[in-house]
C-alpha cells in the first residue's frame, strides 16, 4: 500500500485500480446506497462553500454535493506532507476503518477520492463545535448534558468494540456536537483493529487521556491493552467537561515512568456537589486499575 502511495505520486490513476479503488471509496460504498455505485465521484461533484478549519495536512471545508444538494464536510490531506511526516500508514488505516463502519454517534465517511496533490474525505457535517472549543469558551456544561454525551459515546465505543476497533484518542477535541447537541466521535488516525484474544502494545494516544495500561505495556511489555483504554479516556473526558480540568495533572512533557508513578500515588478528587450516581459512573474509568484488569 505504501508503495502505491509513494511511487509516481502525481499519477492519479494509482489509487483507482483494483482493490484500492474499492477501499478508497472512490466510486462505491458498502454502507449506504445513497448514490449510484457506478458513479465516479470526484472533486467536481461538490461545490465548496467555505473553510471551517485546518487539519494536520490541510483544510476542512463545508461542501454541497451538486446533484443531491446535501451538505458535508470535506477534509483535504496533502499527499506529500503525509509522506514527509511518515503518516501514510495512518491515513490508509483511517480510510479502511471508516469505509467499514457506520454509527449514529460517529462522524461517518461518505466518499473519498483524490487529485494529483491531495486526498479528500467527505464526512458528516457537524456544526456544533467540538467539546474542546466549548471548554475554551468557558462553557459550563450541565450534568444532564454530560450524562447525555456519556451515553452517546458509550454507544459509539460499544459499537467500535463490536467491530474490534480501539479508537485510542478519545478526548474533547475528537467529540463533535451536531446542531441538536448530540455527540459524535471522530478522528480514527491512530485507531487500530485487534482480533479476538489479541492485545495492542503500541504507545499511542494523547498523554493526558491515555490509560495506565498503555504506559505499563510500553515500559514492561506485559500483556498489552484492549478496549478498556477507550473507556478510561472517556472517563477523563467526562470529568474534564464537568469540572473544567482533568482528574490527573498530566502533560505531553511528562515521562512515561513519571506517569506510572503518578497513577500509583494520586487519588482522583470528585466534586462534593456531584450526585452519587454521577460520581459512581465516573469513578470506574478514571480510577487506577490493577494491571490489565478490564473495567467492571
Amino acid at each position: 500500500r505504501m508503495y502505491l502511495f509513494t511511487v509516481k505520486i502525481n499519477n492519479t490513476s494509482m489509487f483507482h485500480w483494483g482493490k484500492w479503488k474499492k477501499r478508497m471509496g472512490a466510486n462505491s460504498s458498502s454502507k449506504r446506497p445513497v448514490f449510484d455505485e457506478k458513479e465516479d465521484v470526484n472533486f467536481d461533484h461538490f461545490q465548496i462553500l467555505r473553510a471551517i478549519g485546518k487539519g494536520s495536512f490541510g483544510k476542512v471545508c463545508i461542501v454541497q454535493k451538486r446533484d443531491t444538494e446535501k451538505m458535508y464536510a470535506m477534509k483535504y490531506m496533502n499527499k506529500q506532507q503525509c509522506i514527509e511526516r511518515d503518516e501514510v500508514r495512518n491515513v490508509f488505516r483511517e480510510l479502511e476503518i471508516l469505509q467499514e463502519i457506520e454509527h449514529v454517534f460517529l462522524v461517518n465517511l461518505w466518499y473519498s477520492f483524490q487529485d494529483e496533490e491531495d486526498m479528500f474525505m467527505v464526512v458528516d457535517l457537524l456544526l456544533g463545535g467540538d467539546l474542546r472549543y466549548h471548554l475554551q469558551q468557558n462553557v459550563q456544561f450541565s450534568e444532564d448534558a454530560v450524562k447525555l454525551y456519556l451515553c452517546e459515546m458509550t454507544l459509539a465505543l460499544d459499537y467500535l468494540q463490536s467491530q474490534h476497533i480501539i479508537h485510542r484518542d478519545v478526548k474533547p477535541d475528537n467529540i463533535l456536537l451536531d446542531e441538536q447537541g448530540h455527540a459524535h466521535l471522530t478522528d480514527f488516525n491512530i485507531a487500530t483493529i485487534i482480533k479476538d484474544g489479541e492485545r495492542a502494545t503500541a504507545l499511542a494516544g494523547t498523554k493526558p487521556y491515555m490509560a495506565p495500561e498503555i504506559f505499563q505495556s510500553f515500559v514492561s511489555g506485559g500483556t498489552g491493552y484492549a478496549f478498556e483504554v477507550d473507556w478510561w479516556s472517556l472517563g477523563v473526558t467526562a470529568f474534564e467537561v464537568l469540572r473544567g480540568w482533568r482528574p490527573y495533572d498530566i502533560h505531553a512533557s511528562n515521562s512515561v515512568e513519571s506517569l506510572i508513578q503518578l497513577f500509583s500515588t494520586v487519588s482522583v478528587q470528585y466534586s462534593p456537589a456531584w450526585p452519587k450516581d454521577l460520581v459512581s459512573l465516573l469513578r470506574k474509568p478514571v480510577t487506577k486499575r490493577k494491571k490489565n484488569k478490564p473495567l467492571p
